[in-house]
């Protein structure tokens, strides 16, 4: 159905053409026709009594709307949405999401406002399979215009936890560094800055530090709620600990910086202090800052003024012992 109405037309008008077969595909020719945006073909077919406007994919249960909402065709949308035999909340059988979801999720703008304004769409509805809202999924993907647009709803919860990681939508915006998000979500009283998810026992600010997203760092450390030391559960590492071990020298400096950041603190898995998994690791800006601070130690208990080794060893290659002095 990729050619153009007046192709599509013809073909209709054939008596040994069935509109509505998806024949070896899973997928009918409205289908198709929302998917790709093919505005002309879709009111052809819409037009046809013998073609269902809501019938899903026999693989994926998706819907010609989910589709048309998802790929963010709006006038293909706008189309479905005169419809009276649409059920506009059918979600998929992947995931369990609605096209809602899917809208939000890919950051149609267009799409979530007009859906937005039908009563029967539940902008807080997760998916069935992680229990996702569409505003952790916008805020996981940094669609900033489609997180304002639900932080502007009185029946969206923007404090939901997922299921899969029990992760927040600020966690998964400062877990994937979309600051603007994380601003603004740190913007509403209703957002707890400091919960770990439930997966990994990881705050918003260790995640952030982990996957070195500076801006989103400093964001955090912003907020009285946010307690820098807090470690996770897997490795009982803290935000030093991993900016130090991933070697983000701009986090180690942010948290540095802070009075009320302890650079000892040991992971429970193999007692290791910051220094030294930023030195297992090769890190050698990072292990330089750590021992600016006078109280840093290596897991031996030696101290910053002292001379401390590290022996490096990666993939093919033995670095040998260096020194370390300040």
């Amino acid at each position: 159905m990729g050619g153009p109405p007046r192709v599509a037309n013809l073909l209709l008008s054939r008596r040994y053409v069935n509109p509505d077969s998806s024949g070896k595909s899973d997928q009918r020719p409205l289908s198709w026709a929302a998917e790709n945006g093919h505005e002309g073909i879709v009111k052809l077919l819409l037009e046809r009594k013998d073609v269902s406007p809501d019938s899903p994919d026999l693989w994926s249960g998706q819907t010609p709307l989910l589709r048309a909402a998802g790929n963010g065709h709006e006038g293909v949308v706008k189309l479905l949405l005169q419809r009276n035999d649409v059920n506009l909340n059918t979600p998929d059988t992947i995931n369990g999401q609605t096209p809602f979801s899917w809208a939000a999720e890919n950051g149609r703008e267009g799409i979530v406002k007009l859906l937005l304004e039908r009563k029967e769409v539940n902008p807080d509805a997760p998916d069935i399979s992680f229990s996702r809202t569409p505003l952790s999924r916008a805020a996981g993907n940094g669609h900033e215009g489609v997180v304002k647009l639900l932080l502007q709803r009185n029946d969206v919860n923007p404090d939901t936890p997922d299921t899969i990681h029990g992760q927040t939508p600020l966690s998964w915006a400062a877990r994937n560094g979309h600051e603007g998000i994380v601003k603004l979500l740190l913007g509403r009283g209703d957002v707890n800055p400091h919960t770990p998810d439930t997966a990994y026992g990881r705050t918003p600010l260790l995640w952030a530090s982990r996957n070195g997203h500076e801006r989103t760092v400093k964001l955090l450390l912003e907020s009285r709620d946010v307690n820098p030391n807090t470690p996770d559960t897997e490795y009982g590492q803290t935000p030093l600990g991993w900016a130090a071990e991933n070697g983000h020298d701009g986090v180690v400096k942010l948290l540095l910086g802070r009075t009320d950041v302890n650079p000892n603190i040991l992971d429970a898995q193999y007692g290791q202090t910051p220094v030294s998994l930023a030195a297992e690791n090769g890190h050698d800006g990072v292990v330089k800052l750590l021992l600016e601070r006078k109280d840093a130690v290596f897991a031996s208990g030696q101290v910053g003024p002292q001379i401390a080794c590290r022996l490096s060893v990666r993939p093919g290659q033995v670095r040998m012992r260096q020194t370390w002095a300040l």
